[in-house]
């Protein structure tokens, strides 16, 4: 199943995301490694979805701890 790409305007995407989100998601950007707020040391169980639009991206059942400071999955939801 293929997914149509969610188009939005710049504007519209920044006042749905944070500006790390923003930067990171939109504009392919990068995470610091161990810093809060990346998921990195999220331990919940359930899925993960995309803020922009809420696709589920990975399960808790998946995550492992890599040691590389991102949150690390073995497999796509």
């Amino acid at each position: 199943m293929t997914k149509t790409r969610i188009q939005r305007s710049d504007r519209e995407w920044r006042e749905i995301l944070t500006e790390e989100e923003y930067r990171v998601g939109i504009k392919e950007g990068t995470e610091r490694a161990f810093t809060p707020g990346n998921h990195n040391d999220e331990h919940r169980e359930g899925l993960f979805y995309c803020k922009g639009c809420d696709t589920p991206l990975w399960s808790s059942e998946h995550k492992f701890e890599s040691g590389t400071g991102w949150p690390s999955f073995w497999q796509p939801a």
